[in-house]
């Protein structure tokens, strides 16, 4: 249950409303977005604002600019596109605080929509400085948050802003938190998280969370490398971070006990799709390190060669293969739950004669699996991040049950963490002992 006061909550007619969404979005060397999935997400919160004829102001980052002057990173095509998606009009102001944006605040009528400048424009905004967030605050009567993919951050327009007016949630925030959760809390059995990424430092409250929790831990991506390592298998040049083989190890050691005690499986991929190189054309094999199974049948009637099965000095492991992904997808028939944060491969490689590039073949059976194209669809949690932009690419956003707009902040939700974002918010509970007490007063 999602404990915190929403905007259906509070009396929010002809109030001036600052609404702090995630407005990070990709966008091409032109400036043009490439992905609206978080702005179209972000539509109903503010459609509940007009339909109660607030003035709407948003705020929202937008990548990681040097100063003021990045316009390379100017929200401007934001306001168009989200003008667009929610067939209104949207004004846009050249800065976040100051006398420019001060009055056109002040110029604001009822169900008029305004979108300040990136506030990430000012450092004060990462230092959570308590001068810019009353500046920021300036002219509004309520905060909305309904970032999901900032409140993992204490900063200016997260925490800071909600000590200068009463402080809510917005519906997607409301949306994620409920379905992540749940999820997390209450899932259908058996459980199944597919964990990748880059580095086991960035999963290891996640990982270690879901030994405890799961019935089945795959993992994928770079990080799985590490792993692979501290197992004694050869990687080559592929990515791994040595320095966290002993992590890796006492997460092994933790499955280990685990499976002793219930039936539970942390699997590491035991194939992979490796090249000397990321280009596009480069020459890739499978190495099947692990059963042999794939490069007996490949090599049948002969035995495989002894390269076969080693990743060359001069080789990158650069998707699972074709077992590993066979044997999730195979696990994935007998669950009722998939959790699903961090690719299996190098996804960003574009492919030369489809949308599927030479390096996401595994992450793409793993999608097909989670959609029910082998048969038995089950209920899918993604957990933002690159998983998250990776789909969206794809188009297949619709394909699973929850979608998160967030990746870090996905991430501490799932592990049990307290997010600053949502923390610094006004408690239902709270409010109702507060109402209580003046009414007893009466």
């Amino acid at each position: 249950m999602f404990n915190k006061k929403t905007i259906k909550d509070i009396k929010l007619k002809g109030k001036t409303v600052l609404l702090r969404a995630d407005y990070n979005v990709p966008l091409s060397n032109e400036g043009t977005i490439t992905d609206d999935y978080r702005i179209e997400q972000s539509v109903p919160t503010i459609k509940y604002l007009l339909q109660q004829q607030c003035k709407v102001i948003i705020c929202s980052h937008l990548g990681r600019p040097k100063d003021k002057y990045d316009k390379a990173l100017s929200l401007r095509p934001v306001a168009q596109r989200l003008g667009t998606l929610l067939k209104h009009e949207v004004l846009f102001v050249d800065d976040c605080i100051g006398e420019e944006a001060d009055a056109a605040v002040a110029a604001l009528r009822p169900g008029q929509v305004l979108l300040l400048e990136n506030v990430r424009f000012y450092a004060q905004e990462e230092a959570n400085d308590a001068d810019f967030a009353k500046q920021l605050a300036h002219g509004a009567d309520v905060f909305v948050q309904d970032g999901f993919g900032v409140v993992h951050r204490a900063h200016a327009s997260t925490d800071a802003i909600t000590h200068y007016m009463p402080s809510v949630a917005g519906l997607l925030l409301e949306r994620e938190v409920t379905a992540i959760s749940d999820v997390m809390d209450h899932p259908k059995r058996p459980l199944m998280a597919i964990v990748g990424g880059a580095k086991i430092a960035d999963k290891i409250d996640i990982v270690k969370h879901f030994i405890k929790t799961a019935d089945f831990v795959a993992l994928g991506g770079a990080m799985a490398n590490t792993f692979l390592l501290a197992e004694g298998i050869r990687i080559g040049k592929s990515k791994a971070d040595p320095a966290d083989r002993d992590l890796a190890e006492d997460i092994l050691e933790l499955a280990k006990k685990e499976a002793k005690k219930r039936p539970f499986v942390l699997y590491l991929p035991q194939d992979g799709v490796v090249a000397d190189s990321l280009e596009p054309r480069a020459r890739t094999r499978v190495v099947d390190w692990a059963t042999h199974a794939f490069s007996d049948i490949e090599s049948y009637p002969k035995r495989p060669n002894h390269d076969d099965a080693v990743v060359g000095a001069d080789e990158l492991i650069l998707d699972i293969g074709p077992f590993s992904g066979a044997f999730i997808a195979g696990g994935m028939q007998m669950v009722q739950t998939v959790v699903w944060n961090g690719v299996m491969g190098v996804t960003e490689v574009a492919g030369v004669q489809g949308p599927i590039g030479p390096f996401a073949h595994g992450t793409e059976i793993l999608l097909e699996a989670m959609m029910g194209e082998f048969g038995h669809k089950p209920y899918t949690l993604i957990g933002g991040g690159d998983t998250s932009a990776y789909i969206e690419q794809r188009g297949l956003t619709k394909c699973f049950d929850h979608v998160s707009t967030g990746g870090g902040a996905s991430l501490d939700l799932m592990a049990g963490k307290k997010l600053p974002g949502i923390e610094a918010l006004e408690d239902k509970k709270r409010a109702r002992m507060l109402y209580n007490k003046s009414k007893h007063k009466q």
